[in-house]
């Protein structure tokens, strides 16, 4: 059965931090929904209703640009081992480059990773745990290494070129304050 809470309890921090891999769902008025998967160590839960993401490059920049136009965002994270649980985590969020103090506030929270682009900023509103009977079992392997790799050999003067050129406008064509 599906529970629904303000916060994000002691026992679901612990979940978080042991899911290799989460989703992040947007969506503007208008144009396409997008739903992204996320994974490496780029998650932290800094309180009950506050959870941070570094955005690395990547081929598309599709929830800087929904955010922009509709801060609103869901990320749902899905047991593949162990006990069966999904967890979504519904609010709204704020974006930050490298050009905006709250991005160095954060950005030593996380491991040194060449192609960080964003930090995301999510204030949570509603939590909802649910069953998860049907999530199969999976077991992890590890983690890709190709994102890091491709970055690290672009380097970050290429890696900003890049971004003006593949991620400054949506597949809608929506700015994403790049």
């Amino acid at each position: 059965m599906a529970k629904i809470v303000t916060e994000i309890s002691d026992e679901l921090k612990t979940f978080i931090a042991e899911q290799k891999i989460f989703f992040v769902g947007t969506a503007a008025e208008e144009g396409r929904v997008n739903v992204s998967p996320k994974g490496m160590d780029t998650l932290r839960v800094l309180s009950s209703n506050k959870v941070i993401w570094l955005n690395l490059t990547g081929s598309g920049n599709e929830t800087a640009a929904h955010l922009l136009k509709k801060n609103r965002i869901t990320i749902m994270f899905c047991a593949f081992e162990g006990k069966p649980m999904i967890l979504r985590l519904y609010g709204t969020a704020n974006i930050y480059h490298d050009r905006d103090k709250k991005y160095h506030e954060y950005i030593d929270l996380f491991p040194k990773i060449v192609g960080a682009r964003q930090i995301i900023e999510f204030e949570v509103d509603t939590v909802q745990t649910s069953c998860g009977y049907a999530v199969p079992l999976m077991e992890f392997k590890e983690e890709r290494g190709v994102l890091k790799s491709w970055a690290e050999k672009q380097g970050e003067e290429r890696l900003k070129e890049y971004r003006k050129e593949k991620n400054s406008l949506s597949i809608d064509n929506f700015e994403t304050g790049i």
